[in-house]
Protein backbone atom coordinates (compact mmCIF):
# COMPACT_ATOMS: atom_id res chain seq x y z
CA UNK A 1 0.00 0.00 0.00
CA UNK A 2 2.89 2.22 0.84
CA UNK A 3 4.38 1.68 -2.68
CA UNK A 4 1.35 2.64 -4.21
CA UNK A 5 0.79 5.79 -2.37
CA UNK A 6 4.54 6.56 -3.02
CA UNK A 7 3.93 5.75 -6.77
CA UNK A 8 0.71 6.93 -7.55
CA UNK A 9 -0.81 8.94 -4.65
CA UNK A 10 -0.40 11.99 -7.24
CA UNK A 11 -2.16 10.12 -9.96
CA UNK A 12 -5.19 9.45 -7.81
CA UNK A 13 -5.30 13.01 -5.88
CA UNK A 14 -5.82 14.80 -9.24
CA UNK A 15 -7.91 11.25 -10.65
CA UNK A 16 -9.91 12.77 -7.16
CA UNK A 17 -9.85 16.50 -7.94
CA UNK A 18 -11.48 15.35 -11.42
CA UNK A 19 -14.01 13.54 -10.05
CA UNK A 20 -15.30 16.40 -8.34
CA UNK A 21 -14.43 18.93 -11.02
CA UNK A 22 -17.24 16.42 -13.18
CA UNK A 23 -19.42 16.01 -10.50
CA UNK A 24 -19.77 19.94 -9.51
CA UNK A 25 -20.47 20.47 -13.54
CA UNK A 26 -23.08 17.47 -13.51
CA UNK A 27 -24.69 19.10 -10.35
CA UNK A 28 -24.40 22.82 -11.73
CA UNK A 29 -25.78 21.93 -15.08
CA UNK A 30 -28.52 19.48 -13.30
CA UNK A 31 -29.76 22.06 -11.21
CA UNK A 32 -29.93 24.33 -13.91
CA UNK A 33 -32.47 22.06 -15.66
CA UNK A 34 -34.07 20.82 -12.18
CA UNK A 35 -35.08 24.61 -12.21
CA UNK A 36 -36.90 24.45 -15.27
CA UNK A 37 -38.57 21.18 -14.87
CA UNK A 38 -39.44 21.84 -11.28
CA UNK A 39 -41.01 24.78 -12.07
CA UNK A 40 -42.73 23.29 -15.19
CA UNK A 41 -44.05 21.00 -12.34
CA UNK A 42 -45.78 23.37 -10.49
CA UNK A 43 -47.45 25.55 -13.18
CA UNK A 44 -51.18 25.18 -13.60
CA UNK A 45 -50.93 24.38 -16.89
CA UNK A 46 -51.01 20.36 -17.88
CA UNK A 47 -48.67 20.67 -21.13
CA UNK A 48 -46.19 21.69 -18.45
CA UNK A 49 -47.01 19.65 -15.68
CA UNK A 50 -46.98 16.61 -18.34
CA UNK A 51 -43.34 17.79 -20.32
CA UNK A 52 -41.81 17.67 -16.87
CA UNK A 53 -43.11 14.10 -15.92
CA UNK A 54 -42.48 13.00 -19.45
CA UNK A 55 -38.77 14.09 -18.92
CA UNK A 56 -38.31 12.82 -15.36
CA UNK A 57 -39.96 9.57 -16.00
CA UNK A 58 -37.31 8.76 -18.90
CA UNK A 59 -34.27 9.91 -17.20
CA UNK A 60 -34.64 8.24 -13.93
CA UNK A 61 -35.87 5.26 -16.11
CA UNK A 62 -32.55 5.08 -18.01
CA UNK A 63 -29.59 3.49 -15.86
CA UNK A 64 -27.06 5.61 -15.79
CA UNK A 65 -24.27 3.40 -17.67
CA UNK A 66 -26.73 3.07 -20.52
CA UNK A 67 -27.00 6.89 -20.98
CA UNK A 68 -23.34 7.29 -20.81
CA UNK A 69 -22.89 5.43 -23.65
CA UNK A 70 -26.20 6.66 -25.51
CA UNK A 71 -24.81 10.09 -25.24
CA UNK A 72 -20.92 9.45 -25.64
CA UNK A 73 -21.72 7.12 -28.21
CA UNK A 74 -24.74 7.04 -30.01
CA UNK A 75 -25.57 10.82 -30.24
CA UNK A 76 -22.45 11.11 -32.33
CA UNK A 77 -23.64 8.54 -34.51
CA UNK A 78 -27.10 9.77 -34.75
CA UNK A 79 -25.89 13.47 -35.87
CA UNK A 80 -23.21 11.72 -38.40
CA UNK A 81 -25.68 9.31 -40.12
CA UNK A 82 -29.52 11.42 -39.78
CA UNK A 83 -28.33 14.88 -39.87
CA UNK A 84 -25.19 14.77 -41.75
CA UNK A 85 -22.87 16.23 -38.92
CA UNK A 86 -19.74 15.48 -37.71
CA UNK A 87 -20.10 15.74 -33.66
CA UNK A 88 -16.91 14.42 -31.66
CA UNK A 89 -17.92 14.71 -27.75
CA UNK A 90 -15.06 13.99 -25.32
CA UNK A 91 -15.40 12.05 -22.46
CA UNK A 92 -15.63 15.44 -20.11
CA UNK A 93 -18.20 16.88 -22.52
CA UNK A 94 -20.22 13.57 -22.66
CA UNK A 95 -19.54 12.95 -18.72
CA UNK A 96 -21.15 16.06 -17.62
CA UNK A 97 -24.17 15.79 -19.99
CA UNK A 98 -24.95 12.20 -18.42
CA UNK A 99 -24.57 13.41 -14.82
CA UNK A 100 -26.48 16.87 -15.88
CA UNK A 101 -29.90 14.94 -17.12
CA UNK A 102 -29.80 12.54 -14.58
CA UNK A 103 -29.00 14.70 -11.37
CA UNK A 104 -31.28 17.01 -13.19
CA UNK A 105 -34.25 14.46 -13.47
CA UNK A 106 -33.74 14.28 -9.55
CA UNK A 107 -33.08 17.92 -9.41
CA UNK A 108 -36.82 18.76 -10.78
CA UNK A 109 -38.25 17.13 -8.18
CA UNK A 110 -36.60 18.31 -5.34
CA UNK A 111 -37.02 21.66 -6.62
CA UNK A 112 -40.97 21.08 -7.32
CA UNK A 113 -41.60 19.50 -3.57
CA UNK A 114 -39.62 22.63 -2.20
CA UNK A 115 -41.64 25.53 -3.79
CA UNK A 116 -44.59 23.35 -3.05
CA UNK A 117 -43.83 23.04 0.34
CA UNK A 118 -43.67 27.13 0.56
CA UNK A 119 -47.29 28.11 1.59
CA UNK A 120 -49.29 28.93 -1.29
CA UNK A 121 -50.68 32.42 -0.11
CA UNK A 122 -47.08 33.55 -0.47
CA UNK A 123 -47.64 33.37 -4.33
CA UNK A 124 -51.29 34.80 -4.00
CA UNK A 125 -49.96 37.80 -1.90
CA UNK A 126 -47.14 38.81 -4.27
CA UNK A 127 -49.49 38.71 -7.02
CA UNK A 128 -51.96 40.66 -5.36
CA UNK A 129 -49.25 43.37 -4.95
CA UNK A 130 -48.62 43.16 -9.14
CA UNK A 131 -46.04 41.16 -8.91
CA UNK A 132 -45.89 39.09 -12.08
CA UNK A 133 -45.97 35.48 -12.09
CA UNK A 134 -42.33 34.64 -12.58
CA UNK A 135 -41.36 38.07 -10.62
CA UNK A 136 -43.17 36.37 -7.58
CA UNK A 137 -41.73 33.12 -8.30
CA UNK A 138 -38.11 34.86 -8.18
CA UNK A 139 -38.15 37.00 -5.28
CA UNK A 140 -40.61 35.56 -3.18
CA UNK A 141 -41.35 31.89 -3.68
CA UNK A 142 -37.71 30.50 -4.17
CA UNK A 143 -35.73 32.34 -1.61
CA UNK A 144 -37.89 30.60 0.84
CA UNK A 145 -38.01 27.10 -0.72
CA UNK A 146 -34.48 26.84 -1.41
CA UNK A 147 -33.97 27.05 2.54
CA UNK A 148 -35.35 23.52 2.58
CA UNK A 149 -33.83 22.13 -0.84
CA UNK A 150 -30.28 23.03 0.71
CA UNK A 151 -29.54 19.51 2.86
CA UNK A 152 -31.55 17.58 -0.09
CA UNK A 153 -29.16 19.29 -2.79
CA UNK A 154 -25.96 18.64 -0.67
CA UNK A 155 -27.41 14.64 -0.68
CA UNK A 156 -28.01 14.55 -4.44
CA UNK A 157 -24.37 16.02 -4.80
CA UNK A 158 -23.34 13.20 -2.94
CA UNK A 159 -25.10 10.73 -5.22
CA UNK A 160 -23.77 12.37 -8.09
CA UNK A 161 -20.35 12.09 -7.43
CA UNK A 162 -20.69 8.57 -6.29
CA UNK A 163 -22.15 8.29 -10.31
CA UNK A 164 -19.43 9.52 -11.59
CA UNK A 165 -16.94 6.22 -11.24
CA UNK A 166 -19.48 4.63 -13.65
CA UNK A 167 -18.29 7.25 -16.57
CA UNK A 168 -15.04 5.14 -16.33
CA UNK A 169 -16.74 2.95 -18.97
CA UNK A 170 -16.28 5.70 -21.43
CA UNK A 171 -12.89 6.34 -20.50
CA UNK A 172 -12.87 9.31 -18.40
CA UNK A 173 -9.94 10.01 -15.85
CA UNK A 174 -11.96 9.83 -12.95
CA UNK A 175 -10.98 7.74 -9.78
CA UNK A 176 -12.01 4.78 -10.69
CA UNK A 177 -10.61 4.64 -14.04
CA UNK A 178 -7.26 5.81 -13.09
CA UNK A 179 -7.45 2.78 -10.44
CA UNK A 180 -7.72 0.10 -12.96
CA UNK A 181 -4.91 1.89 -14.92
CA UNK A 182 -2.88 1.61 -11.59
CA UNK A 183 -4.04 -2.19 -10.56
CA UNK A 184 -3.03 -3.01 -14.87
CA UNK A 185 0.77 -1.94 -13.58
CA UNK A 186 0.68 -3.21 -9.92
CA UNK A 187 -1.62 -6.00 -10.12
CA UNK A 188 -2.25 -4.93 -6.30
CA UNK A 189 -5.76 -4.69 -6.60
CA UNK A 190 -6.83 -5.22 -3.44
CA UNK A 191 -4.88 -2.25 -1.57
CA UNK A 192 -5.37 -0.40 -4.91
CA UNK A 193 -9.21 -0.55 -4.16
CA UNK A 194 -9.29 -0.36 -0.56
CA UNK A 195 -7.03 3.21 -1.14
CA UNK A 196 -9.64 4.25 -3.32
CA UNK A 197 -12.14 3.15 -1.10
CA UNK A 198 -11.45 5.46 1.40
CA UNK A 199 -10.79 8.64 -0.25
CA UNK A 200 -14.48 7.97 -1.78
CA UNK A 201 -15.07 7.72 1.96
CA UNK A 202 -13.42 10.44 3.46
CA UNK A 203 -15.08 12.82 0.69
CA UNK A 204 -18.54 11.61 1.03
CA UNK A 205 -18.50 11.71 4.98
CA UNK A 206 -17.26 15.45 4.91
CA UNK A 207 -20.00 16.07 2.43
CA UNK A 208 -22.53 14.09 4.90
CA UNK A 209 -21.70 16.11 7.56
CA UNK A 210 -22.02 19.58 5.71
CA UNK A 211 -25.48 18.20 5.21
CA UNK A 212 -26.45 17.62 8.21
CA UNK A 213 -25.33 20.71 10.15
CA UNK A 214 -27.00 22.15 7.39
CA UNK A 215 -29.88 21.14 8.24
CA UNK A 216 -29.73 21.52 11.97
CA UNK A 217 -29.44 25.19 11.21
CA UNK A 218 -32.15 25.35 9.14
CA UNK A 219 -34.08 23.30 11.49
CA UNK A 220 -33.36 26.07 14.32
CA UNK A 221 -34.15 29.07 12.05
CA UNK A 222 -36.96 27.73 11.30
CA UNK A 223 -38.38 27.13 14.77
Amino acid sequence: MIQILSSYGGLLLRAMGQTCILALWGLFFGSLLGLIFGILGVMKNRVCQVIQQVFVTIIRGIPMMVLAMFVFFGVPYAFKNIIGVNLTLSALQAGTICLALNSGAYMAEIIRAGIQSVDKGQMEAARSLGLPYWRAMQRVVLPQAIRTMIPTIVNQFIITLKDTSILSAIGFPELVNSAKNVVANTFMSFQTWLIVGVMYLIIITLLSWVAKRLERRLARGRE
